[in-house]
């Protein structure tokens, strides 16, 4: 009965698939935003107009930073120390304070910037507004308003740069890391630029946040261009209501939740198909290692992301509808071209596992290589989607993730609380997969992925050019035009996949809890008989082959065609559970095949005896098991709203008891035979002489 029970619970959760997923990846908790008019535009690097200088005051430090530099730049750079000695600031704060001018450009020399004003204690009332200000529900850090920002921008930032428009910061050095902020863990963000469009940020870096290195929010117009993020406990750079943003040669590393992320980008496109104009914020030839994410976008609505390198994280790129009350919801309209995606495999869950994230931040390790995952990912995957409408993924080399090179999956409504009926099917619908070089790297190298696409089934008019190595085997098929061939629609996901979804979004690492059921976390991940939907499958399994030898031992034991179909029945059941196990093995639909052609001869053979109608009933779990066999092993079937898969679970749940009844009432002696079809039964006995 444990096994049925299983085997409801799975139905349940599956065949309406609201349950859903819960929250698979990070974001972050902010005021309420405004929605920006659009009207900017991308800042262009400006080399005249009125300028500030910032540099520290050491010319032995100074001249030893300097010493390797080219001659010219060397030469520039020791003029400009001397007038900043005579002129300038000795902190970047003291700079953006003193900017007025329309256009100003602050040029910060090479050194290492902690800004010690702004670390200093908060003012009586600054601490009052902190110790009163709203907390998050996640994170727990207080979120504050803008006025509250203004009064006290050093709360939660090292470096506030709070209205002011069109100010450029850029470092002189001959390297991003020549000038360096450094947060030392004691501020939420190193640099905040909120409501300052125009801002251009260029050649710099900054790191050792509680959050985010670099900050921008609420601006229409920014760049950050050759900047470099590291050893944050979640963001190297986080943009949030933006528009008309560019990330250009820009990199992150160490991060705990990822190198970039354009969440909430202006929802410019929401309305339209894929005929979209131009995009919110552009990111190209950047690079994010060695992260729990190279790229995260939680609403990462109307991004392009192009000519870019997404490796050596625990996941490549991650895009979703996943988190509560986020503007912008749901994700829509990003496009991914001409990226690597590749070898996306480190396992950094060991340190929730052994303490080191419950550690201060200081004393974790980041500058060590430690990273403290923010969000529960498949180590190995190159990009995980769920919950995303109408992106576009194109001519991307995906290679080398163990895991797989895709995972895209329905995220309901509800998780991000939106609670309207058609909200809980409004995602994963119309996203393009075209011409992705798959397990070959841009050298022509062979690296292959895991598999190449896990998909839990649900979507509509979506489709893909490269159909090898899926974990259901078929997809829909992207034509010439690159739209889906018709019919190919799916409103729910298939009941394994999204079971699988809902219990590995477990993660808490507040908790330092890992699902055990789920076989994602690297070194602590299921295998076999431990993961959750083959936990499922197996129980399913027992279930349905006792009562196929029950029924065939109390009611068709003298039925050739009852032994042939329970032999296949079982034998099919057998192979499936290693199809389950084994993604995207073609042991799955063969097991389906087999279990539907064993039920089928079940049920023509009940149809002879006094349980005829629980044989039709065998004939209709067989018809849905042979259309699952299609459906995942040869072609996609179309104009089906829902998978065979559910459809054959909803069969099963009516057939399981009724079948256990029959068992429990048929005589103790099986003498029920087919006579039309089964040479071995006995004649019919002639009726008496009148």
């Amino acid at each position: 009965m444990k096994a049925y029970t299983r085997l409801l619970g799975i139905v349940a959760v599956a065949a309406i698939a609201i349950l859903g997923p819960a929250a698979t990846a990070s974001a972050h908790e902010e005021r309420p935003t405004r929605e920006l008019e659009g009207t900017g535009s991308v800042p262009v690097y400006r080399t005249t107009g009125p300028t500030l200088l910032v540099c520290k005051s050491d010319p032995a430090d100074f001249a030893t930073r300097v010493a390797g530099f080219p001659a010219d730049l060397k030469a520039a750079n020791e003029q400009l120390w001397q007038q900043c000695q005579q002129g300038g600031y000795r902190h970047i704060q003291q700079a953006v304070d003193a900017a007025h001018l329309p256009g100003t450009i602050i040029k910060i020399l090479p050194g290492v910037y902690l800004e010690e004003p702004s670390i200093a204690p908060a003012s009586p009332e600054c601490a009052a507004m902190e110790n009163g200000a709203v907390r998050g529900k996640i994170y727990g850090y207080p979120v504050l308003t803008w006025d509250q920002q203004l009064a006290c921008p050093h709360l939660a930032n090292l470096i506030a740069i709070l209205g002011k428009k069109n100010l450029q910061l850029e470092g002189t050095g001959a390297s991003p890391m020549d000038v360096l902020v450094d947060a030392q863990y004691k501020k939420l963000n190193a640099i905040r630029a909120d409501n300052a469009d125009g801002v251009y940020f260029r050649n710099m870096s900054a790191q050792r946040a509680q959050f985010n290195a670099f900050y921008v929010m609420e601006t229409d117009g920014f760049v950050l261009d050759r900047t470099i993020g590291r050893w944050n406990d979640e963001y190297a750079f986080l943009t949030f209501a933006v528009d008309h943003g560019l990330y250009t040669d820009c990199e992150g590393y160490g991060n705990g939740d990822s190198a970039f992320y354009p969440g909430a980008a202006s929802n410019i496109n929401k309305d339209r198909g894929h005929d979209v104009p131009r995009y919110a914020v552009e990111i190209q030839r950047c690079y994010g290692h060695h992260n729990t994410l190279g790229y995260s976008g939680t609403a990462g609505d109307s991004v392009w992301v192009h000519d870019s390198v997404f490796t050596e994280n625990t996941a490549g790129i991650a895009t979703d509808s996943a988190f509560p009350d986020h503007p912008g919801m749901p994700q829509n309209h990003s496009k991914f071209e001409r990226n690597i995606i590749a070898n996306n495999n480190v396992d950094y869950y060991k340190h929730i596992v052994d303490g080191t994230c419950k550690k201060p931040f200081e004393q974790r390790g980041y500058e060590q290589g430690v990273v403290c995952p923010a969000v529960g990912l498949p180590v190995g995957a190159g990009v995980v989607n769920p919950g995303g409408n109408y992106n576009i993924w194109r001519d991307n080399h995906i290679y080398g993730n163990r895991y797989s090179g895709f995972v895209t999956s329905f995220v309901p409504g509800f998780v991000r609380n939106d609670t309207e009926f058609a909200q809980q099917f409004d995602t994963s619908h119309h996203n393009r997969y075209i011409d992705n070089v798959m397990g070959v790297s841009e050298k022509g190298e062979a690296k292959p992925n895991g598999i190449n696409f896990w998909w839990d089934g649900q979507g509509v008019g979506s489709c893909w050019t490269d159909m090898s190595g899926t974990n259901i085997r078929t997809v829909p098929a992207c034509g010439d035009d690159e739209l889906p061939a018709p019919g190919t629609h799916r409103y729910l996901g298939e009941p394994a996949g999204t079971l699988k979804m809902y219990a590995c979004a477990g993660y808490d690492g507040g908790r330092q809890h890992l699902p055990s059921d789920c076989d994602w976390y690297g070194a602590y991940a299921a295998h076999g008989l431990e993961r959750i939907e083959v936990k499922w499958a197996f129980g399913g399994a027992v279930v349905l082959g006792l009562l196929a030898i029950g029924l065939y031992y109390r009611r068709l034991r003298a039925s050739k065609r009852g032994l042939v179909g329970l032999l296949l029945a079982v034998g099919g059941l057998v192979v499936g559970v290693f199809g389950t196990i084994e993604m995207g093995s073609v042991l799955h639909p063969i097991g389906l095949a087999l279990y539907g052609a064993g039920f089928a001869l079940l049920g023509l053979a009940l149809r002879a005896t006094p349980a005829r109608k629980l044989g039709v009933m065998t004939l209709l779990v067989a018809v849905f098991a042979l259309l699952g066999a299609v459906d995942h092993g040869l072609l996609m079937i179309p104009y089906l709203p829902v998978s065979p898969a559910l459809l054959r679970v909803l069969m099963e749940i009516v057939w399981i008891p009724w079948a256990l009844g029959a068992v429990l009432a048929a005589p103790r002696t099986a003498t029920a035979v087919d006579p039309a079809t089964d040479p071995a039964a006995p004649a019919a006995p002639e009726p008496a002489a009148a």
